[in-house]
């Protein structure tokens, strides 16, 4: 099996290198670039994966719909674009959000320490996101309100850059919020935002994650 190299960048997001994979999750790993995608249908449920038991990090974890990194000739969006097949078997269009930096350990095994572009789609029930053996083994839609219940009574079985994600989507662009408004309005207020806020605590505190500035 070939190696797979991922974009290492600085503190703004700027390339100065690639590094294998591997060696960049592991307990001191270096920062590179990544993405995570959330898809919604529209009356706001979003799509959430477990992690394949056979991941290094966090496996067997919820996650967003699904993570990975881009390639050096990719945008945040075609990187999205090309492995939405490949992690959940359908396809689809994706918008860009923002991008935020967060550095998590996992036990002793490795870390996250990341740039994550955050990538948002819309997709209908009938589209049958599938279980790809070695990415994911289970997937279900979930509320705003059923996903902070869930996070009051195990908030650590949920990944930290899923919790940041969405912590942070009234930090969108004025254009995207109005785009997806609808599906996003029960996602963005107070009671969901604390709850996400004390979730993500369970896992790092606040000065090991921010908000990216965009350099235009």
């Amino acid at each position: 099996m070939s190696e797979e190299f991922v974009i290492l960048v600085d503190e703004n997001d700027n390339p100065i290198g690639t590094e294998e994979k591997v060696k960049c999750h592991l307990p001191n790993g270096k920062l590179h670039r990544a993405f995570t995608v959330l898809l919604f249908d529209n009356d706001g449920k979003i799509v959430l994966t477990r992690r394949a038991k056979e991941k290094m990090l966090w496996p067997s974890n919820w996650d967003g719909t699904f993570a990975s990194h881009p390639r050096e000739s990719e945008t945040y969006v075609s990187s999205g674009e090309r492995r939405m097949p490949e992690e959940l078997g359908i396809e689809g269009k994706l918008d860009y959000l923002y991008k935020f930096e967060y550095h998590v350990s996992y036990k002793d095994i490795g870390s996250e320490n990341e740039i994550c572009g955050t990538l948002i789609g819309i997709i209908n029930k009938d589209s049958e996101p599938k279980e790809i053996e070695g990415e994911i083994d289970e997937i279900k839609w979930i509320s705003a309100k059923e996903l902070l219940l869930e996070l009051k009574i195990n908030p650590q079985i949920y990944c930290p850059w899923m919790l940041i994600a969405l912590e942070l989507l009234d930090e969108s662009k004025q254009s995207m919020l109005e785009k997806y408004g609808n599906v996003l309005s029960t996602w963005m207020n107070s009671e969901i935002n604390e709850g996400l806020y004390e979730a993500i605590k369970n896992h790092l505190p606040k000065d090991k994650w921010r908000l990216v500035n965009e350099n235009n």
